[in-house]
C-alpha cells in the first residue's frame, strides 16, 4: 500500500447490497469447473450443506493502537457469522498507523495459541486459546518494530520492519506455546533500506521468504523476494538469495501445500494495475513463474489467501474497497474469476484476510470502518456476505492483523 489517506473507490458500481457489503451478480468470467488437487477431498457445491457441516470457531483482530494494543475476540457461528464477545490487552503497544504487512497476528496450527506483534513496543505477545477466550501467557522482545510472523512446527520467525534494522529473528516454540529466543538467529534482509511486507515459511519448513514492498533498486533484481534456507538447528542461511518478483511491489504471499506460491503485487497503487503472480518454488528456493502478473484491474492489492483445497485465491484491494477472486489450477496457473467478488465501500480500506479452518468462510478486516466482514465461499469461489461486525476496533486509525479458525 501507499498512502492510506484520501483514497476512493475507482469505477466500482454495487448492484446488490447486504449488510454494508456488496457482491456483483454477474461474473467477469464464468466460474471454472470444480477440480480437486491430488489428495484433496471433494467440496459440496451446496452452501446450505456446507454450513451445516461446519463447526463453530473464532476470529481475532488487532487494534494496533499506540498505547494499549488489544486483540478483539469474535465468536464464529456454524453459518460463518461473527459476534464480538470481548477483547484482551497484549501488554504491549501498537504504532497507531498501518503495519502494512500480512501476518501480524497468527494462530498455531492446532488453534491452541495465538501470537501477536506489538510494533510500538518491540515485542510479541503469546496467548492460550480456549474457544473465543484468550489468556495472556508471555511477552518477549522481538527486535526493532516486529510486524509479521510465521510458524512451522516448533519454530516461529518474526519480521522486523524498521528501516534502522530490518531482518528476521527466530524463536523456539515450547509445548505450552511460550517462546525462547533462538540464539544467533537474526538475519538482515538483502537490502538494509528494504520495506518488507511479509515473512513466511514454505510448507516443508526448509525455506523462509520475505517480500520487499520497496527495496534498493540499484541491486538486482529491482523487485525482490528474499529466500533464506532453514537448517536443522532452526537457524537460517546467513545471507538470503535475492529472487526476482515478476511484478512491481510484491506485498504479501501465500503457499499452497504442494509448494506453489502466489504473490500479491500492488504496482505502487497505480489505478487498475494490481496483479497476482504464481510460482513453483524449488527446494533450493528458486522461483519459476507459472502465471506472471495476472491483473485483477483493481487498485493497491495487498493481502492474499489460498483456500485449503488449493483451488481459489482471494485478494484484498485497499485502494478501491474490493475483494478479487482467482482460480488456481493444479499445475499452478492463475485465472481471474471476478475482479470484484465483493465491494465493501469506498472508504472501507480492506486490509487483512483470514479463512476459517475449513476454508468455508472468509473474513476481512476493514481498517476504514473498524469492522470485520464475513463471507461464505460458495460454488466456483463466489462470495456470499454474512454480515459486518463493528466495535472496539479503531476507525481509520491503523487496525492491522487478524486470524481465524
Amino acid at each position: 500500500m501507499l498512502s492510506r489517506v484520501g483514497k476512493v473507490a475507482l469505477g466500482v458500481l454495487p448492484l446488490v447490497a447486504i449488510v454494508g457489503v456488496t457482491t456483483l451478480g454477474q461474473a467477469e468470467e464464468a466460474p471454472p469447473a470444480a477440480r480437486n488437487l491430488p489428495g484433496v477431498a471433494d467440496r459440496t457445491s451446496t452452501a446450505t450443506v456446507r454450513a451445516s457441516n461446519s463447526p463453530a470457531g473464532a476470529a481475532f483482530a488487532m487494534t494496533n493502537v499506540a498505547g494499549r494494543n488489544r486483540i478483539i475476540e469474535y465468536r464464529r457461528a456454524a453459518n460463518g457469522r461473527l459476534t464480538r464477545v470481548g477483547s484482551v490487552w497484549t501488554r504491549g503497544s501498537g504504532i497507531g498507523v498501518d503495519l502494512d504487512t500480512q501476518g501480524a497476528v497468527r494462530l498455531s496450527e492446532d488453534h491452541r495459541f495465538l501470537y501477536a506483534t506489538n510494533a510500538g513496543s518491540d515485542t510479541v505477545s503469546v496467548f492460550s486459546v480456549q474457544g473465543t477466550s484468550l489468556t495472556f501467557l508471555q511477552k518477549v522482545y522481538a527486535g526493532d518494530q516486529p510486524n509479521s510472523l510465521t510458524l512451522h512446527e516448533d519454530l516461529l520467525y518474526v519480521l522486523d520492519g524498521s528501516v534502522a534494522g530490518n531482518g528476521i529473528l527466530g524463536f523456539k516454540v515450547a509445548s505450552n506455546g511460550t517462546l525462547t529466543p533462538l540464539r544467533g538467529s537474526f538475519r538482515e534482509l538483502s537490502s538494509p533500506i528494504a520495506v518488507p511486507g511479509q515473512v513466511e515459511f514454505s510448507p516443508h519448513g526448509r525455506l523462509i521468504l520475505v517480500t520487499h514492498k520497496t527495496t534498493n533498486v540499484l541491486l538486482s533484481p529491482s523487485n525482490a523476494i528474499d529466500v533464506f534456507r532453514v537448517w536443522d538447528s532452526g537457524l537460517t542461511s546467513a545471507v538470503p538469495k535475492r529472487r526476482a518478483s515478476h511484478g512491481l511491489r510484491p506485498f504479501s504471499l501465500a503457499f499452497r501445500d504442494d509448494g506453489k506460491l502466489v504473490v500479491a503485487e500492488a504496482f505502487n497503487a497505480a489505478p487498475g494495475r494490481s496483479a497476482v503472480s504464481s510460482y513453483q518454488v524449488s527446494s533450493r528456493g528458486d522461483l519459476a513463474v507459472r502465471s506472471g502478473s495476472v491483473r485483477n484491474f483493481r487498485t493497491d492489492t495487498c493481502w492474499i489467501v489460498i483456500t485449503d483445497d488449493g483451488r481459489y485465491v482471494f485478494t484484498a484491494n485497499f485502494g478501491d474497497g474490493t475483494i478479487s477472486s482467482y482460480r488456481f489450477s493444479e499445475s499452478g496457473e492463475l485465472r481471474l474469476i471476478k475482479r470484484t467478488a465483493a465491494f465493501l465501500g469506498a472508504l472501507s480500506q480492506p486490509v487483512d484476510l483470514a479463512l476459517s479452518d475449513d476454508s468455508r468462510y472468509l473474513y476481512l478486516l476493514l481498517r476504514g470502518t473498524g469492522g470485520v466482514a464475513a463471507f461464505e465461499i460458495g460454488y466456483g469461489g463466489r462470495l456470499e456476505p454474512r454480515g459486518v461486525v463493528t466495535g472496539e476496533l479503531p476507525v481509520a486509525d491503523g487496525a492491522s492483523g487478524m486470524d481465524a479458525y
